[in-house]
């Protein structure tokens, strides 16, 4: 493979080309990195989902809306228990992060849910809206540059986004922007989902 980097200096007078070929190793290397990267993160919040439900239902479990959370909560069960066998399938390390998402994702939906329905339904919106970001963004990405060879995970990936599209709606249909302060709540939410991603696609 070629890779070309163009480096401008001055007024745009010199023009270097800095032309590197990567071997077949180097190739594979990066491939591996960015599979082992995208199964890790997606395990880590799948399992991180799993704890928010399991946090809301422990809450509001026997209220009206206790069946759309567990409807929602026995799809993330799912998702979970693919990338559950995906690990070790790709023999992919999992996040060594996964002890403090079982706990802050557990105490995220029940500390919401306990604020009322409304912010339970707001934190699933902001979570689920961070998830289907990035799913949508890991779909582009394998689409591009291995539409063949990764077929199987692009599919589970985009079949994942539409569950988690599915979520974010549910959410917003009960009545999830009526919750206290709904756009700081939403914007800290997803502040913190970001976070999570990134540390687990390293750590």
């Amino acid at each position: 493979m070629l890779r070309l980097n163009l480096l401008r200096r001055g007024n745009n007078q010199h023009v270097i080309l800095n032309i590197r070929f990567l071997s077949t190793e180097e190739l594979a290397a990066q491939e591996r990195a960015k599979i082992d990267r995208i199964i890790r993160v997606d395990h880590a919040g799948e399992y991180g989902a799993d704890r928010i439900y399991a946090g809301q239902l422990a809450v509001l479990g026997n209220t009206d809306v206790g069946p759309t959370i567990k409807h929602m909560w026995d799809q993330e069960k799912e998702h979970l228990a693919t990338f559950n066998k995906y690990i070790p399938e790709y023999r992919v390390r999992p996040t060594a992060l996964l002890p403090l998402w079982h706990v802050a994702g557990f105490a995220l939906g029940a500390g919401t849910a306990l604020i009322g329905k409304e912010a339970a339904m707001a934190c699933t919106v902001a979570v689920e809206a961070s998830i289907t970001e990035h799913y949508n963004k890991q779909i582009r990405e394998l689409s591009t540059e291995y539409p063949d060879k990764h077929e199987k995970l692009i599919q589970t990936i985009s079949k994942f986004r539409d569950d988690e599209q599915e979520h974010h709606d549910t959410g917003l249909e009960h009545d999830a922007e009526k919750a206290p302060a709904y756009q700081l709540l939403s914007s800290a939410i997803k502040l913190g989902c970001d976070g999570a991603i990134w540390l687990s696609e390293r750590v």
